[in-house]
């Protein structure tokens, strides 16, 4: 008896499968129909549905026109209903089988927007931030002419300001706790490296603050100098100005001997 219910449930089973198999698979129809319904699915922000025709297009139909272009809204799709990581698949092998199709630079940028949409927190890892600026670059630099060029633009400075957060986060932390060192480091990366970037008036007056805390009283107002001659009225350098002492006030009036100086020659 044992042995009977066994294999019963054995064929419950395997028929079971049969049938959602069967459901997965849709019968043959022309592209165009299939392109159609996929349409109509994603219009309805029925992603999965959308993707699973886009893909029936190209399953039953690999040589025709709408093949390549099926693969490439297949991934639209997964991007629209957030299955970031699908999607960058699909747009690998978009990319790969068809890279002289007019619509890669349009991939290229979908995939970066993969990226960029699951840029974390300051505070958190930045791999997924240095993935999207590296492909943000690519769309910047091989379609500059292109539809897309302009917003990759803006959200490649972004995306290097949030870069740069992190290095700010990091050196507020070091500062915090008193490891000074540790602390100009990071600054001085924002500094150096992402000098474009909302962060470098505060990463001055840090550091004026770190060289303040070393007693070294040459550096901070050099750095103050930088600060003042490039962001007069930024509240940071109110917050600066008020750390130094009166001599070092004296010499930030003296301002002809600061005008020339760069940045990278003061750090």
């Amino acid at each position: 008896m044992l042995r009977i219910l066994s294999l019963l449930s054995v064929l419950l089973i395997v028929a079971c499968s049969s049938t959602e198999d069967a459901k997965d698979k849709l019968a043959d129809q022309p592209a165009d129909v299939l392109y159609g319904k996929a349409e109509a699915a994603m219009k309805e922000g029925e992603y999965s549905e959308a993707t699973r025709l886009y893909e029936e297009v190209e399953r039953q139909h690999p040589y025709s026109d709408l093949a390549a272009k099926a693969q490439l809204k297949a991934a639209k799709s997964y991007y629209d209903g957030q299955r970031y990581d699908d999607a960058l698949v699909a747009l690998d092998r978009f990319i790969e089988l068809h890279p002289g199709h007019p619509e890669v630079g349009y991939a290229h940028y979908l995939k970066a927007l993969c990226y960029y949409e699951q840029i974390s927190d300051v505070r958190r890892d930045q791999d997924m931030t240095q993935q999207a600026l590296q492909s943000l670059n690519v769309v910047v630099e091989r379609f500059p002419e292109s539809e897309y060029a302009r917003d990759a633009k803006l959200k490649r400075d972004l995306t290097v300001d949030h870069l740069a957060g992190q290095q700010m986060e990091i050196g507020r932390y070091y500062l915090k706790r008193k490891h000074i060192n540790a602390a100009i480091n990071r600054f001085r990366n924002v500094v150096t490296q992402y000098q474009t970037t909302t962060h470098i008036p505060e990463a001055l007056h840090r550091l004026v603050e770190c060289y303040t805390i070393l007693g070294l009283k040459n550096e901070a107002t050099r750095i103050a100098a930088v600060l003042g001659h490039n962001y007069p009225g930024s509240e940071w350098y109110a917050d600066t100005y008020a750390l130094l002492q009166p001599d070092q006030r004296e010499q930030l009036e003296d301002k002809k001997s600061w005008l020339s100086r760069t940045m990278d020659s003061l750090l």
